[in-house]
């Protein structure tokens, strides 16, 4: 059997679809931070337990869950709440328990105006989401989490998650994005957490190193919020995404510009401060 994890911070609109891709599950935790919406009664009518702790980030809580959530199982699922588990990856869980790995690393598909963005949406986009319970932990890293599992111990699943990104509207995705950009921002000047990756690196089996490559190389590069439109639209086919594609497309270039425009704010501070 398997335990499942669920983040949630007023999701009343995405719980419940969350929730029901995972009802197959008899320990199910949400790690609720203190909602004012009726996350905590949704979760709660549809047999989930519930935790509140205030949120720090995204790798705190899931290492909480694991470390004080008294979770039952071996083996634990992490998801948001706006992610959907599909019939497929379900099936494909027990057997990669038997596969002799810790962890396994999760590609999601990106929902956007109702469409499945297969170019512009990365896919496959991987993340480390399942594995055992005592041996998968996280770090921050910007704005998002990265395993701490070696990478040997680490395998791949062939199904992958439906991920609703922008469910909760256009604005919710601007606020939570101008809130990432701060972090990623602070992230590139005061250290990095990639500097074990270098170029040669573009050239890895394996994809979490050759995302982290590239992304080591790009944040070097002037004009990045139009290389990274450029890049996403043209040469990862976010074109052929149609109108969702190209409308995603610019709000990457958009979250890019924002980046940029604070790490020159804080240098700027950082220099003020200096001299005074």
């Amino acid at each position: 059997m398997i335990s499942v994890v669920i983040l949630t911070h007023n999701e009343e609109t995405n719980i419940g679809r969350c929730l029901e891709s995972v009802s197959w599950s008899d320990d199910i935790l949400v790690v609720d931070s203190f909602s004012e919406d009726r996350t905590v009664e949704i979760s709660k009518r549809q047999g989930a337990r519930v935790i509140q702790r205030a949120f720090e980030d995204f790798s705190s809580q899931r290492n909480f869950a694991s470390e004080h959530g008294n979770l039952k199982y071996e083996w634990v699922l992490h998801l948001d709440a706006d992610e959907i588990v599909t019939p497929e990856l379900r099936a494909e869980l027990p057997t990669a328990m038997l596969g002799g790995k810790d962890a396994y690393r999760v590609s999601s598909k990106l929902i956007f105006d109702g469409k499945f963005l297969r170019h512009a949406g990365l896919f496959p986009w991987y993340q480390v989401r399942f594995g055992r319970t005592q041996k998968l932990r996280f770090k921050q890293v910007g704005h998002g989490q990265r395993e701490t599992v070696e990478p040997g111990r680490i395998g791949m699943l062939k199904s992958s998650l439906l991920h609703f990104n922008f469910s909760k509207g256009l604005p919710d995705w601007i606020e939570r994005h101008n809130r990432y950009s701060t972090a990623e921002a602070h992230q590139n000047i005061y250290g990095y957490a990639d500097e074990d990756v270098a170029a040669l690196d573009l050239l890895s089996i394996a994809p979490d190193r050759r995302r982290r490559a590239a992304k080591r190389i790009f944040r070097r590069l002037p004009c990045r919020a139009s290389i990274r439109f450029i890049y996403m639209y043209l040469f990862r086919g976010g074109i052929l995404d149609g109108k969702a594609g190209f409308t995603y497309c610019r709000l990457l270039a958009w979250y890019e510009w924002l980046i940029v425009l604070k790490e020159r704010e804080i240098r700027a501070q950082a220099r003020d401060r200096a001299q005074q």
